[in-house]
């Protein structure tokens, strides 16, 4: 088998990680670290583990010595920050009222979620599914698409993350998730390139010059399939990259040309992230189907949700999302209070204003950095491709792999997404001091590469 090469995180065995490990001999976590390492099973991106946490409050988190990180990662769930106080009280109250509903027994938080759910997304998105997980959501979308359509086949994008699942991973683009052992994958997943101006798949430089032809891919492969049931994609990838404008308003036409559903995972991008409580929202389309999760159950417990259109009301004889956990009234408050904190708060406003503030600087501040490629983003999903060559757009991996260690080292985690791409995201309640110290850390750093670069080639 060959080595396979993960772009989706870190797989945290690498060199650089083990020399990061290796410069605290003292570590106290080091026999924790052994312990998970004896008692999981193995797989990329998960175990064995980098480091050990011991306590997560706001923006965050601290290891068994005592080391503090901001957490500009959290697995997309910390929108509200870690242990938010708000948050913990509702699920305790709840924990002694109801603790669990048994399939076949409703319950007031369960539905009140659903119909606030309901109420905040637009158009008729007005029919919620809850599960355990994102890629269940998206199994569940998919499966609603088959059963509204008829068809089986999917169009979705090289690249993309949709989940862990046998239907998730098939529509998902990572070979991290779809290669060797997970093979053979659901028929009828069909892929194409993703958008990416800085990356563009046909060779434009942008959508001044393509004319959108990675859109155009899209209804070529609907009207060659002719029988596809939906196109399934996150509405801006979180690596991150931003679609380019018009690219979703073409997508949605050409679904609707020709008989698709357009389904838009926002499990990492939803509730706020970007600026927009959805992302799809910021170009000016309402999908057929949404799934959210990830930060919905307040980065305590795992909850995600399907919506979908009234008139896909259409599979009541039929099991799509039989979950024992479907309508949970711990999670159900746990999100219900998520989304009030969040709206209360004015998070999704405070999103937009402190992403243009963040990309502001860092453009300003890294414009003329050799190794600084593409800066881009959507209000707190931001990131910063790193490059060992600007002119011909080279990834460079490597040196992002240095970036990130001398970052931790100074109290600052994030996730490096595409192998490349310092993609950072804190939680929505991040303080603007905060958040400059740690664009400070970044900056610098990555000047400080670059000069020992520029000065070790001369």
């Amino acid at each position: 088998m060959s080595v396979q090469r993960h772009t989706e995180g870190e797989s945290n065995t690498s060199p650089a990680g083990q020399q990061w490990r290796a410069r605290e001999p003292d570590d106290p976590g080091r026999g924790l670290l052994q312990r998970d390492a004896d008692a999981f099973l193995h797989q990329s991106l998960s175990t064995p583990c980098l480091s050990t946490i011991a306590r997560a409050e706001g923006i965050w988190i601290e290891d068994l010595a005592g080391r503090r990180y901001m957490d500009f990662h959290g697995n997309s769930v910390h929108h509200i920050g870690y242990g938010h106080p708000r948050l913990i009280a509702a699920i305790k109250a709840q924990l002694d009222t109801l603790s669990f509903a048994p399939r076949r027994f409703t319950n007031e938080v369960s539905v009140e979620l659903a119909e606030k759910l309901g109420s905040i997304a637009p158009g008729a998105l007005s029919r919620v599914l809850f599960t355990t997980g994102g890629s269940d959501a998206n199994e569940v979308a998919l499966r609603l698409a088959r059963a509204a359509t008829g068809r089986f086949k999917t169009i979705s994008f090289w690249d993309a993350f949709h989940g862990a699942g046998f239907g998730a991973s098939s529509v998902g683009g990572e070979a991290t998730f779809r290669s060797h052992v997970a093979g053979p994958l659901l028929p009828g997943a069909e892929h194409v390139a993703p958008f990416n101006c800085y990356h563009c798949a046909y060779g434009h430089p942008g959508p001044e010059a393509c004319a959108l032809a990675c859109a155009r891919m899209v209804e070529f492969a609907l009207e060659r399939e002719g029988d596809v049931a939906a196109v399934i994609a996150e509405p801006m990838r979180a690596v991150p990259v931003v679609p380019p404008a018009g690219y979703w308003q073409a997508v949605q036409a050409a679904c609707h040309r020709h008989g698709a559903l357009l389904i838009m995972d926002e499990i990492p991008t939803g509730l706020g992230k970007t600026g927009r409580f959805f992302a799809f929202e910021h170009d000016g389309i309402t999908p057929d189907i949404v799934t959210l999760g990830k930060a919905l159950g307040g980065g305590v417990l795992p909850i995600a949700a399907v919506l979908a259109r009234d008139d896909l009301n259409v599979v009541g004889d039929f099991a799509i999302g039989h979950y024992t956990h479907e309508k949970n009234p711990v999670t159900a408050r746990a999100a219900l209070t998520t989304m009030q904190i969040i709206e209360e708060e004015g998070l999704v406003e405070r999103a937009e204003h402190l992403g243009v503030h963040a990309l502001d600087r860092l453009r300003e501040a890294l414009r003329d950095c050799p190794i600084v490629g593409d800066i881009r983003g959507r209000g707190l999903m931001f990131g910063v491709e790193i490059v060992s060559d600007r002119e011909a757009r080279k990834a460079a991996p490597e040196l992002a792999e240095r970036i990130f260690y001398a970052c931790l080292d100074q109290g600052l985690s994030f996730k490096i997404s595409a192998g490349n791409v310092l993609t950072l995201s804190p939680p929505l309640t991040i303080d603007v001091a905060d958040l400059d110290r740690a664009l400070g850390i970044v900056e610098n750093t990555i000047r400080a590469l670059a000069c020992e670069l520029e000065s070790g080639a001369g």
